[in-house]
């Protein structure tokens, strides 16, 4: 009788065959498709009910998909600690992001959000052409970004919040993709997914009560699970197992331009010459980056 195959030797397989640039290609689709359907959301549940659909969604697909909780009695104690900081960082990550797109548009979130990354990508450059790759991208997000204070102070608060966090979530996943412990990145992915579902449930549960009375909102809901938290998470443990974590950060100013162009298709928010001309910096940028020949986890 032949067994099921292994998850974490199918997923080990997959990352070795598949170039760590799609990977990250994939999560840049996504990391904004679901968000542009749970803004859609937000017309009818609450702003952190969709925070808590969203979480509570992605930890289920990943206790029936991976059932990290085996990881149990494997993990040291600081890997334990590691996992403890990643759930919570995921839970406030998550809330801020969708208090800043309930204010001011996708894209301008997506500028701002890469902004932290940007000190990691300098740490890691080492040559004149990755110099200049950062360049044009740092040249490319502040075209997008188009800072209006004025406008909608608040909304900026929560995204320069989002940004911090995200930054933080970049440096603890890359961690985690290259622990060398022998543990999968992503069933240690899905035990902080879990954490992060018991963090959000005390502030957002209230809210993503609205949704249960209506199935469709509540599939809504696992959508936007699946697209903004299990894929591109999932893609970027793939991603960060093979990048250098400058690399990473760098390529990871694809990500307004990818955000104006969803905010657009899903939810017709229309770009600007000035938007138009940042994706160009931004896409030359990540075109032109090379990536350094020493250790990947500098």
């Amino acid at each position: 009788m032949k067994l099921p195959a292994n998850p974490a030797h199918a997923t080990s397989r997959l990352r070795d065959r598949v170039p760590p640039q799609a990977f990250f290609g994939v999560s840049a689709v996504f990391h904004y498709l679901g968000p542009a359907f749970a803004v859609m959301l937000l017309e009818h549940v609450g702003v952190l009910g969709v925070a808590w659909l969203r979480i509570f969604g992605a930890a289920v697909v990943f206790a029936v998909w991976r059932r990290p909780w085996r990881l149990a009695g494997r993990l040291r104690p600081a890997q334990l600690g590691l996992l403890l900081a990643l759930g919570v960082v995921l839970a406030a990550m998550n809330t801020v992001f969708y208090l800043a797109c309930a204010r001011i548009p996708l894209s301008t979130v997506g500028a701002i959000e890469f902004l932290g990354t940007l000190v990691l990508a300098t740490i890691g450059m080492r040559n004149g052409r990755n110099l200049l790759a950062l360049v044009l991208a740092v040249g490319g997000v502040v075209a997008l970004a188009d800072i209006r204070l004025v406008d909608e102070p608040l909304g900026f608060v929560f995204a320069f919040a989002n940004c911090a966090l995200f930054l933080v979530y970049v440096i603890l996943s890359h961690r985690i993709a290259n622990t060398g412990s022998g543990l999968s990145g992503i069933d240690q992915l899905g035990a902080a997914m879990l954490i992060a579902a018991v963090a959000v449930t005390p502030y957002g549960l209230g809210d993503a009560t609205a949704a249960f009375a209506h199935p469709s909102w509540l599939l809504a809901g696992l959508g936007v699970a699946v697209c903004s938290s299990v894929i591109p998470y999932v893609t970027d443990q793939l991603a960060m197992a093979r990048l250098r974590r400058a690399t990473f950060a760098l390529m990871l100013s694809i990500l307004p331009a990818t955000a104006t162009v969803i905010g657009l298709a899903v939810l017709a928010q229309a770009p600007t010459v000035q938007d138009l001309a940042g994706i160009a910096l931004i896409t030359a940028g990540v075109a032109i980056h090379q990536e350094p020949s020493e250790e990947k986890t500098a």
